[in-house]
């Protein structure tokens, strides 16, 4: 066991804890219910009131937890656009990726209209944006969104959920597509499982990496 990386986890979850609405609202929650059960016996209204809204707040926390980490599987991606949570769609036709001389998949693509490289990575659960394409490309960091954490190769670091309007290459479009921003990526963006597995086939033929989106349609027509 790693004693050391428990604490750096530990520590890099506690100084995210003041950046995620969730988080603060779960411990605000939980103080109230303690605080419920502390002057229960002097004011029992008082007290039975806080622990009911303590277990209420609770809740909330938890479906909305439920809520996003339901969004990174297709079969279960649920759309709440009035929280942030808009539909999740990918569509388009097939489109071939080359293999490069580095050994990967790079393809160009465009953030909100705005053109970047993008390595696809079959190994990355999310699709990560850089802290420079985010601020060119308008991307925030969802309010109230679950801390996450990556290894990177200067070590663990603290990432943001955000939403990707618009995310398009070659001859598929992605709109509503979660993705993270991750400090430490450089100029590496990574097209993530999250875009790959709502696709009807990901697939390696002689070098080249073949994406078909469900239901193909025609090719898209050029970004203005």
């Amino acid at each position: 066991m790693d004693v050391a990386a428990i604490f750096d986890h530990l520590a890099l979850m506690i100084r995210e804890i003041p950046q995620s609405g969730l988080l603060m609202t779960a411990l605000a929650a939980m103080a109230a219910g303690l605080l419920g059960s502390l002057v229960v016996s002097r004011s029992p209204k008082f007290g039975r009131l806080l622990r009911t809204a303590s277990t209420l707040t609770l809740m909330g926390v938890l479906v909305l937890v439920v809520l996003q980490l339901s969004r990174l599987d297709p079969r279960f991606s649920m759309a709440v656009p009035e929280i942030g949570l808009p539909e999740q769609v990918v569509v388009g036709g097939e489109t071939r990726v080359p293999l490069s001389r580095d050994g990967h998949y790079w393809l160009e693509a465009e953030v909100n209209g705005q053109r970047f490289p993008f390595m696809v990575d079959t190994g990355a659960t999310l699709t990560a944006v850089s802290e420079d394409v985010a601020e060119a490309a308008g991307l925030e960091p969802r309010d109230g969104g679950l801390p996450i954490r990556l290894q990177t190769a200067n070590g663990a670091v603290a990432a943001h959920l955000t939403n990707i309007e618009s995310l398009r290459f070659g001859n598929v479009a992605a709109n509503g597509l979660d993705a993270v921003i991750a400090p430490g990526l450089g100029e590496t963006n990574v097209i993530g499982m999250n875009l790959l597995s709502r696709l009807a086939s990901v697939r390696i033929e002689q070098g080249e990496l073949i994406l078909v989106p469900n239901n193909p349609q025609e090719p898209l027509p050029p970004a203005n």
